[in-house]
């Protein structure tokens, strides 16, 4: 596949779309298709034929706002409905050229407004299962781009320069890691994927991997080539069967297109990819435990140093990124570093999925610049909290995050400014809390998850997350004493400290931000026995005592 055979196939696509007076997309991700989205496409493909009107009916990604789902867009109107059912297709199809159906029409701006999108710029516009869609909209140029007109160090120079962090939760300097698995010697190098999201409320992996699969294989692709690999895995979990399947899909196709295999773009370059499937394993998510998976064994951490870049995968040095990392490579080769570092705040650039969710108006996936304030994505892009409650806190970081209340929400979001609040970025999970939600029983369902999902491998987690569990449990139940308070928050200082891994270490987080923030109703729960949310039920012979 070479430069013009991309640009003759893009080419190609935009004749064949030009000769339909209307394209009406319909969104095909797991809120809308759980709502029967196959059957609503299924029925607009039939009205448009009784109609005789020259349509093209096109299943995409998740275009964002899921609680409003099934989604259809109408182009080139660029009207936008919601809740649509099957029962609405022939109403839609004849609407095309004239009014829209105005009792589906939605006016989503707040929600869109504020986004800027460049991991998500295709999402709701192309077809994940056709590769040709992809290349139309500039897909595969970026690999040809790094591998005709770029060394690997400049591939490396200009992910430098974009001064991109990895999306995956820690942050670490996404070019440091290439350059540092690019400075290892060995014969044999590899890239790896993690795919395998595991955070309560958190989809935003699974719908990039379903919406724009070729995304992620350009973006490994691209990497490949500037640290020097020719290997590449996705670790994504079987519970993602439409992921597996599109991804599964995409490879076949750009192999065919000899996009991914050897002599890529015509040049010495030879890079292929393959799927593994993951078992569920939180742990796995950590880069170690994901590499012993992947190798066959038992997903369980191991102590750093020697790390993954210098001894990974059969002891070979390894780059390991997220999806979402690797989804935002390919446009930063088009368009350059500075681009990029030119979007987000000053230590945290570009911009950043979340899947918003919980008690919130507008719940889906959004895409905001780096630096925006928690109360524009609550309040502006979110909708804010419905139902005349409250906003209580927000939860960012997934089961290890943090639970930040409604004082701290004129603060940007950044990876430095969520630390520094007890929270973290994490992979991407926000989850909204209001005044129904007690706070004690949000940090008790946390870990009781990160109990749950541990490995058991090292005792401080292990045992020190459990017990956790259990204080909490009392704290609830309305029979703990100042005592066990004390207790649990000694037992998170020595979980946070001794933990191998970051399971262990940053499990204390959802316990340590409530206590900090919400320190009241631990102190309601014990002293009065009594849960101001009114969510935990006291033990009768406690209360009367």
């Amino acid at each position: 596949m070479t430069v013009e055979e991309l640009e003759q196939i893009a080419e190609s696509v935009r004749l064949e779309n030009a000769k339909y007076d209307h394209e009406i997309h319909v969104c095909m991700d797991l809120a809308c298709a759980s709502q029967g989205a196959d059957k609503l496409r299924d029925e607009l493909v039939k009205a448009a034929e009784a109609a005789g009107k020259n349509v093209l009916v096109r299943r995409t990604g998740c275009m964002g706002p899921c609680s409003s789902g099934p989604l259809v867009r109408v182009d080139p109107e660029e009207t936008l409905y919601a809740h649509v059912k099957a029962k609405h297709a022939e109403a839609i199809v004849a609407s095309l050229g004239s009014l829209p159906v105005p009792e589906l029409q939605c006016d989503l701006s707040s929600h869109f407004d504020k986004q800027v999108r460049v991991v998500l710029e295709n999402a709701g516009h192309i077809d994940p299962e056709k590769i040709d869609e992809y290349i139309a909209c500039e897909g595969y140029k970026a690999l040809m781009t790094a591998l005709i007109e770029m060394t690997p160090a400049g591939v490396i120079h200009r992910i430098t320069e974009s001064r991109l962090r990895g999306r995956g939760g820690g942050g670490y300097p996404t070019g440091l890691k290439w350059s540092t698995v690019a400075k290892a010697s060995g014969d044999q190098k590899y890239i790896v994927c993690n795919g395998d999201e595991g955070d309560p409320g958190a989809f935003m992996d699974r719908s990039v991997m379903e919406g724009d699969p070729h995304r992620v294989i350009e973006g490994m692709a691209i990497a490949a080539y500037g640290v020097g690999a020719n290997k590449g895995f996705i670790y994504v979990r079987a519970e993602y069967p439409v992921a597996v399947a599109r991804l599964t899909m995409a490879i076949r196709e750009a192999r065919r297109r000899g996009l991914l295999g050897s002599n890529i773009g015509g040049t010495t370059f030879n890079f292929d990819v393959e799927i593994r499937l993951g078992a569920g394993a939180f742990v796995c998510g950590e880069e170690t435990a994901l590499l012993a998976s992947i190798e066959g064994r038992r997903g369980t951490p191991k102590p750093r140093p020697p790390y993954p870049a210098v001894s990974g995968l059969w002891g070979k040095p390894t780059l390991i990124n997220n999806v979402e990392t690797y989804a935002n490579i390919a446009p930063i080769i088009r368009n350059g570093g500075k681009w990029f570092a030119d979007m987000g705040s000053e230590r945290s650039k570009g911009t950043k999925v979340f899947a918003l969710t919980g008690k919130i108006t507008n719940t889906g996936l959004v895409e905001v610049p780096m630096g925006i304030k928690l109360r524009e994505i609550i309040e502006e892009i979110g909708g804010g909290v419905p139902d005349g409650h409250t906003f209580k806190a927000v939860q960012t970081g997934g089961p290890s995050g943090g639970c930040i209340p409604a004082e701290m929400l004129d603060v940007g979001v950044s990876y430095d400014a969520l630390m520094a609040m007890g929270s973290i970025m994490g992979s991407g999970g926000m989850i909204v809390m209001d005044d129904t939600s007690c706070m004690v029983n949000v940090a008790r369902f946390f870990i009781e998850f990160c109990m749950t999902e541990s490995c058991g491998k090292c005792i401080p987690c292990r045992a020190g997350t459990a017990q956790m569990y259990t204080l909490l449990s009392k704290i609830c139940d309305g029979t703990a004493s100042m005592d066990d308070l004390e207790l649990l928050e000694d037992l998170c200082s020595t979980v946070k400290e001794a933990s191998l891994c970051g399971l262990g270490q940053t499990a204390p987080n959802p316990v340590l931000s409530t206590l900090k923030y919400f320190r009241n109703e631990y102190i309601e729960h014990i002293a009065h026995k009594r849960c101001p949310a009114g969510v935990c039920t006291m033990k009768p012979q406690e209360v009367l005592a």
